[in-house]
């Protein structure tokens, strides 16, 4: 058996394990219950009742909101839909009542929509009620004169009748959604770091607890042991990740609680490169601390240095948030502990040049690449050591031994 079909063996074989236990299947089923407990259940505590906030400027057509009406209702019979039209004289006064969230949105010379900032995946509700109306209005006055053809009508759905306008203008809107990837991002390398990291740790030493490791060593080397645990633990806990953002995601969409402003390609791409480059990284040390202890009592000591460097990590990178462009930045750019947490920050307001970003990536696989080495070797050294919780330089120079 090659050494990559020894590495995929224990990977399926972790995945298949780890999903099939009742913590992996229960912190799952609390995460969902969470998630729908944060995004659902305002909405449903609303009631039996929506009202919409509408301001009008100019010109009105009494036709558009009434139809927007209609078909609030029919979206949602079982709700009582109130429309409360506010009608402004001018433009300071509609912006004014926008920007002190009296109204939600502001129809413009029945032409244009008119909002505060961002209107998140697709806009608000009343944006998206007001944009259907707006082409059911103009299919209509279209078909009066039985000249209208099939394109006519083609285009009229497939565009937004009414402009959009953003009171804080699309400048603004995409301050939003990078101070959203620097926040967000941030939160989830944090969050994934601690919960999903230590999995690794409490998996290997379980098995060195159990003497299930004695069994596997008479078919496998250590360090094919050791990459196929932390591969298989750490996809299935990213997969997991994963899923619940993309939950969160549908949850927000579907109940409208969260304005998302559009996610910048460059941002979302770094956040995923980096978030797969700092989850492997402490995966790795997670694993070598795994390998140090004999019961599952010493294992939150061994994983407590680990968890205070992401710690670190995590509040440097608070430094990076106040001046992303500094010289503090720059230098954990290129520290491999930091670097996940800060390289994103950085992209997302565009203050990192391309050296520097191609070089950190660079200094981060070699950092991974170098701690995989170090961590096979501590890993044979403490594999079958069984009693007191063993030193790392006890496991690495005892490697040298064997």
């Amino acid at each position: 058996m090659t050494g990559f079909e020894a590495i995929r063996l224990v990977t399926s074989r972790e995945m298949r394990e780890r999903a099939r236990s009742k913590a992996f299947i229960g912190s799952g089923l609390f995460t969902i219950l969470l998630l729908v407990a944060v995004f659902a259940l305002p909405s449903l505590m609303d009631g039996d009742e929506k009202t919409y906030e509408i301001g009008t400027l100019g010109s009105e057509r009494p036709s558009l909101l009434a139809v927007a009406e209609s078909l609030a209702v029919e979206s949602d019979p079982d709700v009582v839909v109130d429309f409360d039209v506010s009608r402004f004289q001018n433009r300071a006064e509609a912006e004014e009542a926008l920007r002190n969230e009296e109204v939600e949105v502001v129809v413009v010379d029945d032409s244009t929509l008119l909002r505060k900032g961002s209107g998140g995946f697709g806009g608000s509700d009343a944006e998206r009620i007001l944009q259907r109306a707006a082409a059911t209005v103009a299919l209509e006055e279209a078909l009066e004169g039985s000249s209208a053809t099939v394109d006519d009508v083609a285009s009229i759905f497939s565009s937004q009748p009414l402009e959009v306008e953003s009171l804080d203008g699309e400048g603004s809107e995409l301050d939003d959604a990078r101070s959203l990837i620097a926040y967000g991002g941030l939160m989830l390398m944090y969050i994934a770091v601690l919960s999903f990291g230590a999995w690794t740790l409490s998996g290997i030493a379980e098995e060195k607890s159990s003497r299930v490791v004695e069994v596997l060593l008479s078919t496998l080397r250590p360090w094919q042991l050791l990459a196929g645990k932390i591969l298989g633990i750490g996809l299935l806990g990213l997969g997991q990740f994963v899923l619940t953002v993309a939950i969160a995601l549908v949850l927000i969409r579907v109940t409208g609680t969260v304005d998302l402003p559009a996610i910048p390609v460059d941002s979302a791409v770094t956040l995923v490169v980096w978030f797969v480059l700092g989850y492997s990284m402490f995966s790795v040390l997670f694993g070598t601390a795994g390998a140090l202890v004999s019961r599952m009592e010493d294992a939150q000591t061994a994983a407590f240095p680990i968890s205070m460097i992401a710690i670190l990590g995590f509040f440097a990178a608070f430094l990076v948030l106040e001046d992303p462009g500094g010289l503090v930045a720059s230098i954990l750019t290129f520290v491999p502990v930091t670097a996940p947490f800060v390289v994103p920050i950085r992209v997302a307001f565009q203050e990192i040049p391309l050296w520097e970003y191609a070089a950190s990536v660079v200094v981060a696989l070699v950092a991974i690449v170098g701690l995989v080495r170090f961590a096979g070797r501590v890993y044979a050294g403490g594999l079958l050591h069984f009693g007191a919780r063993l030193k790392l330089r006890q496991a690495y120079r005892s490697a040298e031994i064997r």
